[in-house]
C-alpha cells in the first residue's frame, strides 16, 4: 500500500492507495490517444500513452504517416509508484489545464521523429457510453472513453525536416480510456477459443465550425449493435444532441475491406434525418509498430524491462504495403448541409459480417 503524490488529492474512489486500481483483473489500463493532421493527405500523427497498473507496466508509441513513410517510435519501462509521472524514455504528456489543454513531448532521438505539441480543445471533453463486452461469461471490455476535438501548434521533426503546427491548419481529435480490455502478454485461451474474433468498428469523431459529431458503431457477426453513439456537441457548451440511430454504408475498394467512401445517416428524434458523406484520405494503419496487436514482441503492457526501452520501426509504401493490416485510423473529410469538416474516420472490418458477401 505503498504512497504517491496522488493521494494528496482528494479523488480517492475506494479504500485503496491511488496507485492501486479498484480491480485486480491484469487487463484494467488507463490511456491517452491523441491525432494530429491537417484535413489533408499530407500527414498524419498518431500519439498513445499508457498505464497498466496491475501488469506494473507504462508505454507509449508515437506513429506518423507523411509521404511514404510510416514510422514509430515506441517506449516502455516499469510503472513504479508515482502514476502522476508520464515520462516514458523520450515521452510525456502534461496536463496544462484539465479538459481542455495538454501538452505531448516526443524529444529528439535516433529514430527520426520528434515533436512538441500543444493540444487545445474546440468542444467541451464527452464522456462516450460505456463500452461492456462479455465473452463466453469472462468480461472482456468494460470502459469508459471522454472525446474531444481540438487544434494543435508547435513543432513535428521528421528526419531532418521541420514542420511548423499552427492552429490555424493542424487539428485532430483525442482521447482518454480507462478501465478492462485485453492488454499485455497473451494469456492462454481456453475456452475463449471458440470466439469468432469478429469486431466490426466504425469510430468517426467529426469536427465543423461550431460544433462537432461523435459516432461509434461496433457490431457482431450478426450486425448486432455491441456499443453505438450518435451525438452533436456545440463549441459553446450548449447541451449535447442526441442524433438517433446511426446506419452505416461504407463503399469498399473492389476485393478488400478497405473503405474508399462511406454514407453515414442520423435521424434525430423529432427532427429531420440527415445524411454525412464520409471519404477518408490518409489511412494509417494503427497497429503496425505501435503495440496494439500485431507484434509478438510489443504491445501496450507487455513487459519489456525495467526501462526505459526506446525502439523505431520504419515501413515504406508501397513496398510494405503487405504489412499494413488492421485497424485504419484515417484522416476524414465530412460534408452535410453544405458543410465540410474534418476528423478521424477510424474503422476496421474482421471476420465474418452481413455486410460481406458469403465465401
Amino acid at each position: 500500500m505503498a504512497l504517491s503524490p496522488l493521494d494528496d488529492y482528494p479523488v480517492h474512489q475506494a479504500a485503496q492507495v491511488m496507485r492501486h486500481a479498484a480491480t485486480s483483473d491484469r487487463n484494467f489500463y488507463d490511456r491517452y490517444y491523441f491525432n494530429c493532421h491537417a484535413g489533408t493527405d499530407e500527414l498524419m500523427l498518431i500519439v498513445g500513452l499508457g498505464q497498466y497498473p496491475n501488469l506494473g507496466v507504462t508505454d507509449a508509441f508515437a506513429c506518423v504517416r507523411h509521404r511514404d513513410l510510416h514510422r514509430v517510435v515506441r517506449a516502455s519501462r516499469e510503472l513504479g509508484a508515482d502514476r502522476m509521472n508520464t515520462e516514458i524514455g523520450p515521452f510525456r504528456v502534461e496536463i496544462v489545464e484539465g479538459l481542455k489543454r495538454l501538452r505531448v513531448v516526443l524529444e529528439p532521438n535516433e529514430h527520426g521523429l520528434s515533436f512538441d505539441l500543444l493540444w487545445e480543445g474546440t468542444i467541451p471533453a464527452t464522456l462516450e457510453p460505456r463500452h461492456f463486452l462479455r465473452w463466453q461469461e469472462r468480461v472482456m471490455f468494460d470502459s469508459v472513453r471522454l472525446a474531444q476535438t481540438g487544434r494543435w501548434s508547435g513543432t513535428i521533426r521528421i528526419g531532418e525536416e521541420d514542420i511548423p503546427i499552427t492552429p490555424d491548419r493542424w487539428q485532430g481529435t483525442r482521447d482518454r480510456s480507462w478501465g478492462i480490455r485485453p492488454v499485455g502478454e497473451p494469456e492462454p485461451p481456453g475456452i475463449q477459443a471458440k470466439n469468432s474474433g469478429t469486431f466490426y468498428w466504425l469510430y468517426t469523431p467529426m469536427r465543423f465550425d461550431d460544433h462537432a459529431i461523435l459516432c461509434i458503431i461496433q457490431e457482431d457477426e450478426r450486425g448486432r449493435r455491441v456499443l453505438e453513439e450518435a451525438v452533436r456537441v456545440w463549441s459553446d457548451g450548449r447541451e449535447e444532441e442526441y442524433l438517433g440511430r446511426p446506419e452505416y454504408r461504407p463503399v469498399y475498394a473492389p476485393g478488400t475491406r478497405d473503405v474508399v467512401e462511406a454514407t453515414i445517416t442520423f435521424a434525430p428524434p423529432g427532427g429531420k434525418p440527415f445524411d454525412v458523406h464520409c471519404t477518408p484520405l490518409l489511412p494509417v494503419h494503427l497497429m503496425v509498430g505501435t503495440g496494439y496487436g500485431l507484434e509478438p514482441d510489443w504491445k501496450h503492457g507487455m513487459y519489456q524491462g525495467e526501462g526505459p526501452v526506446v525502439q523505431g520501426v520504419t515501413y515504406r509504401l508501397p513496398d510494405d504495403a503487405a504489412r499494413m493490416w488492421g485497424l485504419v485510423d484515417a484522416v476524414g473529410r465530412f460534408e452535410y448541409d453544405g458543410l465540410v469538416g474534418h476528423g478521424l474516420y477510424e474503422y476496421w472490418a474482421l471476420g465474418p459480417h452481413p455486410s460481406f458477401p458469403a465465401a
